[in-house]
């Protein structure tokens, strides 16, 4: 039997850790170790992008990764997009604006995959987006209003 393992991450700022098995995702470690349910588990085979979490900056899928792999990095969650916990990001904020959600249910993971594109590429073509949100499924909104929510996002940002 495989011992268990001490995971210590920085997630959205904060130092966090518990004591997990070796084969725990990382989705599982956020949602039911530190109780941050904002990462949404879908496909839970790394195909549907509704876990995607940053981790040290980088879009990856939560649920093919286990917490052991991320032990010592910094983890930001849809929870961590928030500037101050309260006020949406201008990317939550442009989502509401274009109704770029319907069920919610992939939306942390476009707003991860999106806070990720925009960090690179703060003026993204719409052919840019699309490619860059193509590895996270909605079923509901047909992706227009998604596109338009990240480019209203990136117009907003870089009038700031």
């Amino acid at each position: 039997m495989t011992e268990s393992q001490l995971v210590s991450v920085t997630v959205n700022g904060r130092p966090r850790s518990a004591t997990v098995a070796p084969r725990r995702s990382l989705a599982d470690f956020l949602r039911e170790d530190l109780a941050l349910t904002g990462t949404h588990l879908g496909c839970e085979h790394g195909i549907c992008g509704a876990c995607t979490v940053l981790v040290d900056g980088v879009a990856m899928r939560s649920c093919i990764l286990y917490a052991v792999q991320v032990d010592g990095a910094e983890v930001t969650t849809v929870e961590g997009l928030s500037p101050d916990g309260t006020t949406l990001s201008p990317l939550q904020d442009a989502f509401v604006a274009c109704h770029g959600l319907q069920c919610g249910f992939c939306t942390s993971g476009m707003l991860i995959a999106a806070t990720a594109l925009l960090r690179e590429n703060p003026a993204p073509t719409e052919a840019e987006i699309r490619d860059e949100l193509g590895g996270n499924l909605c079923r509901c909104t047909g992706y227009q209003q998604i596109v338009e929510s990240v480019q209203l996002a990136a117009h907003r940002l870089a009038e700031r």
